[in-house]
């Protein structure tokens, strides 16, 4: 890759889903400069540059956050196009905020086409989340990767980000060779409790899909 700032390859990147699920929290978690946000021309969007440096050199993925404004009613089309990636984004305290990820994932397709995904499932530093791992299969029917992050611990916050670069680039062995700038976490997880949810990961990534679509049964 190019070591010229100029030649630095840049990426859009839209992160969508329902208010409240902590999207501006986690690119808030990001360190990055007042002086390097810009906003997008004609759209109430705050544009984050991502920087990573990785084992193939320096890549940009410039964060697109709409500051909340899918509380008004949606996401004007300006605000897909041309993006190169996405992550959906969910609350795991939330029913609703889950079943909404297919009409976010509905119109990244219908603007944006074939775009490598990550469904992200948020807050699970809550005791209590409604969203087992056994429940949530909508990225295993649509082809997306999935990870479970807490945006006040930072948990998995780089993970999105490494499997999207990956994926953009072409080559799975692309690797950060720097730690991600980030703000100390505000709390931190229990061990115990992410062991056990990794293990439900693991075992869900192992059950056969049914025929009727996510087990809303589990939810």
């Amino acid at each position: 890759m190019a070591n010229n700032k100029d030649d630095v390859p840049k990426f859009k990147l839209i992160l969508v889903g329902d208010g409240g699920v902590g999207k501006t929290t986690f690119v808030k978690r990001h360190l990055i400069a007042e002086s390097e946000m810009k906003y997008a021309s004609r759209l109430p969007v705050i544009v984050r540059p991502f920087n990573f440096y990785t084992n193939l050199g320096e890549i940009i993925i410039n964060v697109w956050d709409t500051a909340g404004q899918e509380r008004f009613g949606g996401l004007r089309d300006g605000y897909y196009i041309d993006a190169q990636c996405a992550i959906i984004m969910f609350d795991v305290t939330s029913r609703i905020s889950y079943r909404n990820v297919s009409q976010w994932h509905k119109d990244i397709i219908r603007i944006c086409g074939n775009i490598p995904i990550v469904l992200c499932g948020n807050k699970i530093d809550v005791k209590h989340r409604k969203l087992k791992a056994k429940s949530i299969t909508y990225h295993r029917r649509n082809n997306m990767q999935y990870y479970d992050i807490s945006a006040l611990s930072n948990y998995n916050l780089e993970k999105p980000f490494l499997w999207l670069a990956q994926k953009l680039t072409g080559n799975d062995n692309l690797q950060f060779v720097s730690q991600i700038p980030l703000l100390p976490p505000e709390i931190n997880l229990d061990p115990d409790m992410l062991r056990e949810y990794e293990l439900q990961l693991k075992e869900a990534a192992s059950r056969p899909l049914t025929d009727d679509g996510d087990d809303d049964d589990e939810l």
